[in-house]
């Protein structure tokens, strides 16, 4: 049972999840919630007790020297935050952990239960996954949901994947189950850039993030250290012929597989987050 802080009544929340591991290449997933927490001055509430979900050999704990000169230990662990971001008429509660590496089911089931005590009537589960993506195109974001209308709200590009899940999949699945609307948002991020941070794959679910709470999200410095990403791994293509002409090959299959796609729809909703930017102006650089 997750013991939760006192909280003020939190006004139709919804719950935005991700977690570190299989679930998130290049730490794009997660980076969306550390930017939120952030920009957001979130409000730690609570933490899942480690001890009967993860394996401390493959997560181990890590020492350190605290802001008093003592040295702690920093358990793994999934902490739960609360914000209410300006501009919006509802809560967020921000879910950010580590895959568990044992008894799945026991772990999603305390975390809805958090929720439920939270009043939560929605969750977002965000997550990264390598693929044939160059980095030079705008990163893919597919999605999943478990009610028809959202799908339709949210004009969702529809995953077809089909094969081994992490806890994200399982999360959604057990929403599902207790009849809670879920939305489960995934960015392809450049398999030749496993490395995190990919800031690049970071603002791409962001954007999905402003879509679905109708608001604009301060970008901070996410934009300037997305062209830096981009321009480093310019620089890397040149010393390298064979990873040019790679970046090339997966350009022209991209942007002809695109083509019969470059819809209204996708340019529209561009327009209204530069819109929405220009009335808030402290919120960076699209």
């Amino acid at each position: 049972m997750i013991e939760i802080d006192d909280v003020r009544p939190l006004v139709n929340p919804v719950m935005l999840s991700a977690f570190e591991g299989w679930n998130d290449a290049a730490g794009a997933a997660t980076g969306v919630l550390d930017h939120l927490i952030d920009v957001w001055d979130a409000q730690l509430v609570a933490a899942i007790d480690p001890e009967d979900f993860y394996d401390f050999q493959v997560n181990r704990p890590v020492v350190g020297t605290s802001e008093d000169g003592m040295r702690r230990i920093t358990w793994p662990s999934t902490q739960l935050y609360v914000a209410r971001p300006a501009g919006s008429h509802r809560d967020v509660v921000l879910l950010r952990g580590i895959e568990p590496n044992m008894r799945w089911r026991q772990f999603c089931a305390e975390l809805l239960a958090a929720a439920d005590d939270l009043e939560v009537v929605e969750v977002v589960t965000l997550g990264a996954l390598l693929a044939e993506t160059p980095h030079t195109r705008p990163i893919p974001v597919t999605g999943t949901a478990t009610e028809l209308d959202l799908d339709d709200r949210l004009k969702l590009e529809p995953s077809t994947y089909e094969g081994p899940t992490g806890i994200v999949g399982v999360l959604q699945d057990a929403c599902a189950r207790l009849d809670i609307p879920a939305v489960s948002f995934w960015a392809a991020v450049p398999h030749y850039l496993p490395q995190a941070p990919c800031p690049k794959g970071t603002l791409a679910l962001l954007a999905q993030v402003e879509d679905l709470l109708e608001i604009s999200i301060p970008l901070g410095d996410l934009p300037e250290e997305t062209r830096a990403w981009e321009r480093g791994v310019a620089e890397l293509a040149e010393e390298d012929e064979d990873v040019a002409e790679y970046v090339r090959s997966l350009e022209e299959s991209k942007d002809t597989a695109d083509l019969p796609e470059a819809s209204g729809e996708a340019i529209a909703r561009e327009f209204e987050r530069y819109l929405k930017r220009r009335e808030n102006p402290g919120d960076g650089p699209v």
